[in-house]
């Protein structure tokens, strides 16, 4: 948790970009996290509170609620003190009014002090607003609270998710301050280190599975959790392969997208690719290179002022046009990034912003955060899977992850239908599929003057993956 004055902050950074959208009063409803059971009531997935919660209210504390009267700025916490049974099972919490104090809020009240409340607002038709449920235990709790009948539940809570409390809610968390930016390097940092001793240690004979467990092990001896399910593959073209019982040969090239979050929260991300044995071999070498490059285009492109989607074209073009060198693409680059005949290649977008998730806010809905009122996503094949478009602004936190991969299913699917055979030659493509697929991913800051890069330097070239490699 930070300090009081920081959600005092965070709550009127909230307000006025509520006013800017025009809602100036009515009440905003939010839910923290209860308890997941795995397989029956008692036994329970590690919590992880709502991130919106975290940013706005920062308790860690399940079952709890909390509104906030937008006029006044006024806002409550709605929880009920533990039973003796609780405090048994799961030990003695700070008080509540302590807890209420530490985060700022006016004050607290039982939790049925909340359907009350409700209630009441809804008899006097004044403006209720809530984020986008993703849980269907939070949807419940909130028909609940609404009073709605379960059958009609997504319907009549839709009338309380208005999309300029989403797009003012994104527009607030969406700009780090320097505690959150500290927090976010800080789980970079350790990301970092996590992928290095990977890339020493890492031997062939080794599973998929065994590498994964490897990244959760190093995590929790440093006091993380993971940020995401951990991606460790041998098999790289599939995009978000689970890690299996496949052990590595020295021939393969091995593919870890993995990142740690912190205590508070946020998150880093970070994707390697090495080879196994000492080298890359002399495919994997050349297309690795045509990545890596594009990689340092779209970083050197970063700036306040530059829309992301033009980064993922620099990326795109550059990939285009290093294929074609290898004879892999032919034509002007221009016209295969436009025909999307790259997307072959890089069927996914350059990267998402970063913060409380690994995948920032996308819980309120991947268009509002990515695209905003600013643009709207395409539905061409690979620029439609781009979850960030919009004009960067200092303060905003994101991966740059540019991929090239050898997909046989999909390289089929195009071979057969003849989609943009003016500017792939397939035959050649043929005999490349072996290559599988690799991804670099870093994490980096706006600035106002540009971008900075997230943790320590961490050498990707060719030379320092391969001289890595060979110490072992």
């Amino acid at each position: 948790m930070f300090s009081r004055e920081t959600y005092i902050k965070k709550r009127k950074s909230f307000i006025r970009a509520l006013n800017e959208r025009g809602i100036s009063r009515g009440t905003f409803i939010l839910l923290a996290n209860g308890a997941s059971p795995r397989n029956y009531q008692s036994n329970c997935y590690p919590f992880r509170q709502d991130s919106s919660w975290l940013y706005l209210v920062g308790t860690g504390l399940a079952d709890c609620g909390y509104a906030l009267d937008i006029e006044s700025g006024r806002s409550y916490l709605y929880a009920d003190e533990q039973s003796l049974d609780d405090v048994i099972w799961t030990g003695s919490p700070p008080s509540l009014h302590e807890l209420a104090y530490s985060i700022g809020v006016e004050g607290v009240w039982p939790l049925s002090a909340l359907q009350s409340l409700v209630a009441e607002r809804l008899a006097k038709k004044e403006p209720l607003f809530i984020l986008p449920p993703y849980r269907c235990e939070q949807q419940a709790r909130l028909a609940e609270l609404f009073g709605v009948a379960p059958s009609l539940q997504v319907e009549a809570l839709g009338r309380f998710i208005d999309p300029r409390v989403i797009l003012a809610f994104v527009s607030a968390r969406e700009i780090k301050d320097a505690e959150e930016i500290d927090e976010i390097e800080r789980a970079v940092t350790a990301t970092k280190t996590v992928h290095e001793e990977l890339l020493y240690s890492f031997e062939p004979g080794w599973t998929e599975k065994a590498a994964a467990d490897y990244v959760l092990s190093r995590a929790s001896a440093m006091g993380f959790e993971l940020s995401f399910a951990t991606i460790a593959t041998c098999r790289g073209a599939v995009l978000h392969n689970s890690p299996t019982a496949y052990a590595a040969t020295a021939e393969d090239t091995f593919l870890l997208d993995a990142g740690l979050e912190m205590p508070s929260g946020y998150a880093g991300d970070l994707t390697t690719t090495f080879p196994v044995g000492p080298r890359f071999g002399a495919q994997a070498r050349a297309i690795y290179e045509v990545l890596y490059q594009a990689f340092g285009v779209a970083a050197a492109t970063l700036a306040p002022g530059v829309r992301f989607l033009d980064v993922h074209t620099q990326a795109s073009l550059t990939i285009a046009d290093g294929l074609k060198s290898l004879g892999l693409m032919r034509g002007d680059p221009h016209d295969a990034v436009h025909e999307g005949a790259h997307a072959l290649f890089f069927p996914h977008g350059l990267g998402h912003q970063i913060g409380l998730d690994v995948h920032d806010m996308e819980g309120l809905g991947e268009d509002y955060v990515g695209y905003g009122d600013e643009l709207r996503r395409s539905d061409q094949f690979g620029l439609r899977s781009l979850r960030l478009a919009k004009t960067l602004k200092p303060g905003m936190v994101h991966s740059v992850e540019p991929g090239i991969y050898f997909i046989p299913q999909l390289f089929r699917k195009w071979r057969a239908e003849r989609i943009c055979q003016d500017l792939l030659n397939y035959d050649i493509i043929e005999r490349w599929m072996s290559v599988g697929g690799m991804r670099i991913e870093e994490d980096w800051c706006i600035t106002e003057s540009g971008a900075r890069r997230l943790g320590p330097a961490f050498d990707k070239t060719v030379e320092a993956l391969e001289r890595a490699r060979s110490v072992q």
